[in-house]
């Protein structure tokens, strides 16, 4: 299968001054097949955003090299940024324009025939379903129809990767459905799509193939079945009246690798362990607490990112 996109052996560092460099990617190797929605996952400053700024050619990597199409992105950037269409976390756009003449301008930048412009700026605004306000401001907008417009002007150049970093970040349920159903007509089209997010039921809805990263590492790979079923073990949620005190202990069970409180429930994820019921039942008892409600679940992605990162979003 060809190959969309390569990090080969990146290392990323930052200079800061009076200290020692922040270390962002740390010998990344990730090949993406073409043709597929590939999705890059991991906490805050795991080293996601840093992957999009290296493959626009935002930044130079300290070491190994990154590759779209077979074009080395630090030699053939003006190449490069010819078949790669960018939906930045910020949108980016000017308000005081239209959204035809937000495109016009971007048509123009980046060299679509001037014989084309019209017809592929009609055709965009109907993929993302903002034909009907094509001649308003998009000062105008709510904030998941300048997130659906950005989704137009990064395709509007018929680039044959699509790179959406974090596209449904900050807008509400109704936009966020509607983006992930542009996303996958993306993907139908024939275009690969590299999606970083920190949700990770959109990672799961749309996903092909998945990467995590932690502290610019990466920690796992395949597909989320696969990433699942490699987990093992069974997610049990726990709803109390209050936090238990020392809850931490319950990780010297036998069996139980992984547990957090985020209220009003206790989470715990375990692999074998007959007498788990009883022992936590006996736990919570010497504390004078009864569960209102007991969950025991197969893992999902959000199970598989705590495991392997060990913790939830970070700031």
């Amino acid at each position: 299968m060809k190959e969309a996109i390569r990090f080969e052996n990146v290392t990323m560092r930052f200079k800061r001054p009076s200290q020692d460099p922040l270390t962002a990617l740390q010998d990344l190797t990730l090949p993406i097949e073409a043709g597929q929605v590939f999705g890059l996952l991991g906490p805050n400053g795991s080293g996601k955003t840093t992957c999009v700024n290296l493959l626009c050619g935002l930044l130079r990597p300290t070491a190994g090299r990154v590759m779209v199409v077979g074009l080395d992105v630090d030699r053939h950037v003006s190449q490069v940024r010819e078949v790669l269409g960018i939906v930045p976390q910020e949108t980016a756009l000017y308000n005081d324009l239209t959204a035809v003449e937000n495109l016009r301008f971007h048509a123009r930048l980046y060299k679509v025939p001037l014989a084309d412009q019209a017809a592929r700026i009609e055709e965009v605004l109907a993929l993302v379903g903002l034909t009907a306000r094509r001649h308003d401001r998009v000062g105008t907008y709510s904030g998941g129809m300048q997130r659906r417009l950005a989704l137009a002007r990064a395709l509007l150049t018929r680039p044959s990767v699509v790179v959406l970093d974090e596209p449904t970040l900050g807008v509400d349920v109704q936009s966020r459905a509607a983006i992930w159903k542009h996303i996958r007509q993306i993907a139908a089209d024939g275009h690969t799509v590299l999606l970083t997010t920190n949700y990770m039921e959109e990672a799961q809805a749309l996903a092909d193939n998945l990467a995590i990263l932690d502290h610019g590492r990466l920690v796992a790979q395949g597909t989320p079945h696969a990433l699942r079923q490699a987990v093992g073990e069974t997610a049990v949620t726990v709803q109390l009246p209050h936090e238990p005190d020392n809850w931490q202990e319950l990780k010297q069970l036998a069996g139980v690798t992984a547990v957090s409180w985020q209220a009003p429930q206790l989470h715990l994820m375990v692999g074998q362990n007959e007498n788990l019921f009883f022992q936590l039942m006996d736990f919570l008892r010497q504390q004078g607490l009864t569960p209102s409600h007991m969950n025991m679940e197969q893992p999902d992605l959000n199970d598989v990112f705590l495991s392997l990162t060990g913790q939830t979003l970070r700031d």
